[in-house]
């Protein structure tokens, strides 16, 4: 089941983050990061809200600073899950040629959930929600990837 596996949404301090302390929870044993596609927060801890959120369910964010995906990441990771539509669009684009590693939205390995995108809490303050959504998509990740082991 080793696997490499980055998370990113656009600032890299509510829904990848929050992914990558799930999946942390789920799966010590791999490899997992998180990414934003933009530079607006590089440096900062997670958003506070979504901490809270995170942490009343037991996972810690507080260790984590959010960072810009870079061209190595292609190289580094197998799987590259973004939280949205849009950041997928953006990766597809950073991709250098020769990046190997997998594109997918999170939601794709939760074919019975009608949305593929997670919505971004920042605006919509739906923090428990956006929270809901990831635990599923990782719980469902962390069984796809025990069946390719």
């Amino acid at each position: 089941m080793a696997s490499r596996i980055l998370f990113v949404c656009l600032g890299n301090i509510c829904r990848s983050p929050t992914a990558e302390g799930v999946m942390r929870h789920l799966a010590p044993e791999l490899e997992l990061d998180s990414a934003g596609t933009s530079d607006w927060e590089v440096g900062s801890p997670p958003y506070g809200p979504m901490q809270r959120a995170a942490a009343a369910r037991g996972y810690d964010l507080s260790g984590l600073r959010a960072r810009q995906v870079v061209a190595e990441d292609f190289h580094r990771f197998d799987r590259i899950y973004a939280m949205d539509t849009a950041n997928l669009h953006h990766l597809e684009a950073l991709r250098p040629p020769s990046g190997g590693a997998e594109l997918a939205r999170l939601l794709d390995h939760l074919p019975e959930q009608p949305e593929r995108d997670v919505p971004d809490p920042y605006y919509t303050r739906d923090f428990d929600g956006a929270l809901d959504l990831v635990e599923a998509a990782c719980r469902a990740l962390h069984r796809d990837l025990g069946r390719m082991a």
